[in-house]
């Protein structure tokens, strides 16, 4: 799975009522939830990290790219938006666009 497909699968429940889906029902909390969730997935996934459970991690890991999709949705960001972020990024060094981000 991609994460394109992903992005289809959160937009289709999302267009579920919150009774059917759980995707809408954490968006009809609201954006402000939606972050507090993503939030809460990371800390599991850097838990699991700091331990060392390799299957949790990724479980974990699984968790916080969905919640992340969701969070996106919540703010009307697609991944594409993210991904063209991300290109832009590519012709410089990771510590060259740091600093970039400072100034």
């Amino acid at each position: 799975m991609t994460l394109e497909e992903l992005e289809t699968i959160i937009a289709s429940r999302a267009q579920a009522t919150p009774e059917e889906s759980w995707t809408a029902k954490l968006l009809a909390k609201g954006p402000d939830k939606v972050a507090e969730k993503f939030g809460e997935e990371a800390i599991e996934a850097v838990i699991e990290a700091v331990k060392g459970d390799r299957d949790r991690l990724t479980s974990e890991a699984a968790d916080v790219l969905f919640h992340l999709l969701v969070m996106l949705k919540a703010r009307d960001v697609s991944v594409s938006e993210v991904m063209a972020v991300l290109d832009a990024r590519q012709g410089q060094s990771g510590l060259a666009e740091k600093a970039a981000r400072r100034s």
